[in-house]
């Protein structure tokens, strides 16, 4: 079943969607070499607190965390632990919040420290992809005309698009119908409508798109071991033009007053 939201339900859920991009923004400030991906939940997870909101992924389904952190070639889901980020990783950050009822929901793979021009132009297509993926989510456009957009640019790029793993409706229920696959044809699927509220997250990789699921039970990582990059957003079906719920700009705010400082 579909759950269409009222103005005043995506309004909630933006605003659990931007205190997401806030906690993201901290985490921003915090990110370097020698950092260790638990002591950045810890942060997340006393942020979301302070803020009035959950953090959404804590014993979801057994969760043992606040955030999935997805270290170079883990692809999602990765379990925070004391192993230190390192000069050169990529590191994706998915954090999702329970606020007033309603779930936000977003992901942002961040450099740490300088990393190769290559795994930084995996990134930027990912991102990319995300951004065509919002494009095609309009009302009257069809669920696989989002799909399709984002694997067109991924394998145009020379990247491949991961198959198990997919985006979401999002709302009242974590994950809610539609599933939102990075691959797919366009003119399929069910057709989009004002008020569905969906979470975008292409899961984009260098090598192969085979994955691999980890003993913990949690972390994918890429078959081949090559990096994957992770771009999440949370939006809202318009008309014209999707409403992006999440920010990218608070996050990059904050990596831009880091790196001036």
């Amino acid at each position: 079943m579909l759950y269409y939201k009222t103005h005043e339900e995506v309004e909630l859920i933006r605003e659990s969607s931007l205190l997401v991009s806030k906690t993201l923004a901290v985490l921003a400030k915090e990110i370097k070499p020698g950092v260790t991906t638990l002591a950045l939940d810890k942060i997340a997870e006393e942020y979301i607190r302070d803020n009035k909101g959950v953090p959404a992924f804590l014993n979801y389904k057994g969760f043992p965390n606040s955030l999935c952190v997805s270290v170079n070639s883990q692809v999602v889901h990765g379990i925070p632990d004391k192993n230190e980020l390192k000069e050169g990783d990529i590191c994706s950050v998915d954090c999702g919040v329970l606020k007033n009822g309603f779930y936000g929901d977003s992901a942002y793979t961040f450099t740490i420290g300088e990393v190769d021009e290559k795994t930084l132009r995996l990134l930027r297509v990912t991102r990319e992809c995300l951004y065509k993926g919002v494009e095609a989510a309009v009302a009257g456009a069809r669920l696989g005309d989002v799909s399709f957009a984002i694997q067109f640019h991924a394998e145009s790029n020379g990247y491949s698009v991961v198959r198990e793993l997919v985006g979401h409706g999002i709302g009242r229920h974590l994950h809610e119908k539609p599933e939102v696959p990075n691959f797919g044809k366009r003119g399929s699927g069910i057709v989009l409508k004002e008020g569905l509220t969906i979470a975008i997250e292409p899961m984009i990789n260098m090598g192969v798109k085979n994955v691999v699921h980890e003993r913990d039970g949690w972390t994918v990582r890429t078959a081949d071991n090559l990096p994957s990059a992770h771009f999440e957003h949370t939006v809202a079906i318009r008309k014209d033009k999707a409403d992006i719920l999440s920010s990218f700009e608070i996050i990059e705010e904050a990596l831009a007053l880091k790196s001036n400082t």
